[in-house]
């Protein structure tokens, strides 16, 4: 078919009967293959320009999206070729430069650089190339009428498909904006830290104030043993008095007889040294109790000190049972003496903590059973507190630590005393979890190390 007909002489020709156009029958076979050919050709041309096009969109989406992060980068950002030569530059970099985008693409990277700095970034490439790493380096970059800004550069090699050397990216940001990163940053981890010791001290008087009834009543009984002894010696000490003033007197022998008889200066000889030691006990005890009040609701950071934790395990449940209405019943499996060192106060505060939560969860029942035990286990002492009570929901679990998460109705409870315990075990190098017991309640155990460590974690 000559290449000169138009569309309506193609279909005049193809209209004809093959003896008219001089084709046999193989001739006309190959006309149709040829136009079958032809129409393959152009749908695979279509199919092509409906690829390019769309490939040619989604180039146009991605540079624009990498320009868009580009510009949205608050560090500089340099692209440069194996010679050095810079390939691509971000928004950032021509603001601190006060230069167009277009002069730059091709110049050369180190002209970047003041003097000083200049040594510095010729040598990255070099690095590169020798598969050294570069460490972050303060360098500075020239600035219009001004001095050089100065950056913390951070460069990785850029490799082309093949994994061969392509150039470098280099990253840097101000230093100035860095120190007041830096300030910010301090700024907020000390609020946080006053925040936090807040949050201690706020649970510490939270709890002594759950605790004020048992913390009386521990008091009252010392002192009413010291006041009930001092009357006794008060009295004693008239009739001795007595005595004395008799003797001076020059009293006959037998009216000394019948007086010491009828002041019964025998029972008060026997009796003046259990009086003193009982008296002395009360005050120390007092003098104990007074010191883990002291200990209990101090902020200040607590010194090793070696005690018994099987006593301090008593003081604990003595100050939460004996403000319990309704008191549950304790069972103790804890030897006699159990000398761990540590922090008192912190290891105090903790006991109170879980034996009052427990109290709390089965406060009202008749069976009220709270169960702990203490025993040492491959150098940790761990200390077991558990209940009879409803136990804990699975979804309330991962919860239990948290700050201010509490089940307790609103105006009974803080949030804050097992976030503050698991925070004090950790910090003494050990852990603090919880768990169901499968005959029901629930069970919260604690590994602190037997001798502590002279340096919180």
């Amino acid at each position: 078919m000559s290449p000169h007909l138009t569309t309506k002489e193609d279909q005049k020709l193809t209209d004809l009967p093959p003896e008219h156009l001089g084709l046999d029958h193989a001739g006309e076979e190959v006309w149709i293959d040829v136009i079958q050919k032809m129409d393959e050709v152009y749908a695979d041309l279509v199919q092509s320009q409906s690829d390019l096009e769309d490939k040619n969109a989604k180039l146009e989406e991605a540079d624009a999206f990498i320009r868009s992060v580009l510009g949205a980068m608050t560090d500089v950002l340099i692209v440069c070729d194996a010679a050095g030569h810079i390939q691509q530059v971000n928004p950032e970099l021509l603001k601190i430069t006060g230069r167009d985008e277009q002069p730059l693409i091709g110049s050369s990277f180190v002209e970047l650089f003041c003097e000083d700095s200049r040594s510095k970034a010729a040598g990255f490439l070099d690095f590169l190339v020798q598969g050294k790493d570069i460490a972050p380096c303060d360098v500075g970059i020239l600035v219009p009428d001004g001095p050089p800004a100065i950056v913390s550069l951070s460069c990785t090699p850029r490799r082309d498909h093949r994994g061969r050397l392509a150039g470098l990216v280099a990253v840097g940001r101000p230093i100035g904006e860095l120190r007041r990163a830096y300030r910010e940053l301090a700024s907020a981890h000390r609020q946080l830290s006053e925040a936090h010791e807040r949050l201690l001290v706020s649970e510490k008087m939270a709890a002594l104030g759950r605790l004020v009834a048992g913390v009386a009543h521990e008091l009252n009984n010392p002192i009413s043993f010291v006041f009930g002894n001092m009357y006794a010696l008060k009295r004693y000490g008239s009739a001795i008095n007595k005595y004395l003033t008799a003797c001076n007197a020059e009293t006959s022998r037998h009216e000394m007889e019948l007086l010491r008889k009828e002041l019964k200066i025998d029972k008060i000889a026997r009796d003046i040294e259990p009086l003193v030691d009982g008296t002395l006990e009360g005050a120390v005890r007092v003098r104990d109790i007074v010191a883990d009040l002291r200990r209990f609701s101090s902020s200040q950071q607590e010194a090793l000190e070696t005690f018994n934790l099987v006593r301090l395990v008593h003081t604990a449940v003595d100050w939460v049972i004996k403000a319990q209405r309704t008191k549950p019943k304790i069972v103790v499996n804890a030897p006699d003496v159990l000398d761990v060192t540590g922090r008192k106060g912190q290891m105090h505060q903790i006991l109170v903590n879980l034996v009052q939560n427990a109290a709390d969860v089965v406060g009202g029942r008749e069976d009220g059973e709270i169960q702990i035990s203490c025993a040492c286990e491959n150098g940790m002492v761990v200390i077991r507190v558990a209940d009879n009570g409803t136990g804990i929901a699975p979804e309330e679990m991962d919860k239990l630590f948290e700050p201010f998460f509490t089940t307790k109705p609103i105006g009974s409870g803080t949030g804050l005393g097992l976030y503050v315990s698991y925070n004090m075990a950790v910090k003494q190098g050990g852990d603090l979890r919880a768990a169901n017991r499968p005959e029901g309640g629930a069970e919260f155990t604690l590994w602190i190390p037997e001798q502590g460590q002279p340096n919180d974690r």
